[in-house]
């Protein structure tokens, strides 16, 4: 495995990718993501640096940049940092500060925000409790959803609520062992 000040854009996009297709999609843990991926409406973007000083500055160029897109180009964006935030509570705490940037941006009601971090835990958790890779991703990634879209998915989606239980469910069953199997670590997609 690389040392995370190694990560290339491209092997976090590498990485990335793999975990969406074989975890997100391939679990069916986001009913809503693979119509955008197989449309190539998913844009990745990596910040590289390894301080976190520039990374609102980062996400609010995506956010413009994505609104500035019509969504049939452009649905949605991933910001992975995979140099940068490895600790999981620091990567919470900035992702809380970075909806308020949003915010202030005039992007509330506009985008939403999700985060996934490699050591995701929800709390109340352990750390190695399964249903923690709901949220785990290869690197800290920022994702960025357009409200309109959102709002279209769960409309069409019958009950959407119901979607987190199923996940846990998926997982339980899945257990560690088969999401150590699907390989969507970092650097896996080497």
């Amino acid at each position: 495995m690389r040392n995370a000040q190694d990560i290339t854009a491209a092997q976090a996009e590498a990485d990335t990718r793999r975990w969406l297709e074989r975890a997100v999609i391939g679990l069916n843990l986001c009913p809503f993501a693979k119509a955008v991926h197989v449309r190539g409406q998913v844009h990745y973007a990596a910040y590289l640096p390894a301080d976190e000083s520039g990374l609102i500055d980062a996400l609010l160029a995506e956010a413009e940049a994505l609104s500035a897109i019509d969504a049939s180009a452009r649905d949605t964006t991933l910001l992975m940092a995979p140099n940068t935030l490895s600790d999981f509570l620091d990567f919470n705490d900035f992702t809380a500060l970075a909806e308020r940037r949003l915010a202030r941006a005039g992007f509330d009601g506009v985008l939403q925000l999700a985060s996934f971090h490699p050591r995701f835990q929800f709390g109340g958790t352990e750390p190695d409790d399964i249903t923690n890779a709901t949220n785990r991703a290869p690197h800290p990634t920022l994702h960025l959803l357009r409200e309109d879209s959102v709002s279209r998915a769960v409309d069409a989606f019958p009950d959407a609520e119901a979607i987190f239980g199923r996940n846990i469910e998926t997982l339980e069953a899945l257990g560690i062992e088969g999401w150590t199997a699907l390989d969507v670590g970092p650097g896996s997609a080497q």
